[in-house]
């Protein structure tokens, strides 16, 4: 087996540089984001969500981003969750997207809220029949006694609601509105490029600003 430490990559696939950045984060992020999907990049939106408990514990879980605007990046959920209960703490949140074939990775830090009921309600009701009733059947992150028993759940609220189930009341959108933004592009000899924007008070728009590798 090949040790770890002997693991080595050279990343030369792209380069980010001030004066081809756009000026805003969001029209970077659709930009990078855009070319995941077209480069058939697996899952390019899978991201890494970053939560913290009690007692300043963090803890981190892989979600799928459904929707982005100026407002912020939105994710769906079982409220009750571990990142749920978590969120309701403490807002301050973080993700992460990473797009390993492109060797890139885009970080957003802000405060996170609930989107409105009824954008959650019209996410929902576009989701797969199978889909809808497995957020009636999990109760995500608490102790379960066998798969058999998950199963069990699915086909007992399956009959109840048949093909219209409601959204239920401990599901639905988070919302995380970004005050910061930082976009890695990978470079040989691990010069890497990394561009950040930050909301600075008093001035409007965001700062660009490079940080060393």
């Amino acid at each position: 087996m090949t040790r770890l430490s002997d693991l080595r990559k050279s990343y030369e696939r792209g380069e980010l540089d001030e004066d081809h950045a756009c000026r805003d984060p969001l029209d970077q992020f659709r930009k990078w984001l855009g070319e995941a999907v077209g480069a058939n990049v697996p899952e390019p939106n899978a991201m890494t969500v970053a939560t913290v408990g009690e007692g300043g514990r963090p803890s981190t879980r892989v979600v799928l981003i459904k929707d982005f605007d100026e407002r912020g990046v939105v994710w769906y959920t079982n409220y009750e969750s571990r990142k749920g209960r978590e969120l309701a703490g403490n807002p301050h949140a973080a993700l992460q997207f990473h797009w390993v074939e492109l060797e890139r990775v885009v970080r957003i830090e802000g405060l996170v809220s609930r989107v409105d009921a009824a954008e959650s309600d019209a996410y929902y009701a576009s989701r797969p029949l199978a889909s809808r009733i497995g957020a009636w059947a999990s109760e995500q992150s608490r102790p379960l006694a066998s798969r058999a028993a998950l199963v069990a759940r699915a086909a007992e609220f399956g009959l109840k609601f048949g093909l219209h189930p409601p959204r239920p009341p401990h599901w639905g959108g988070f919302r995380l509105a970004p005050d910061y933004w930082e976009f890695w592009q990978g470079r040989p000899s691990r010069l890497h490029d990394r561009l950040t924007y930050r909301r600075v008070p008093g001035e409007e728009g965001w700062r660009l600003q490079r940080l060393a590798p």
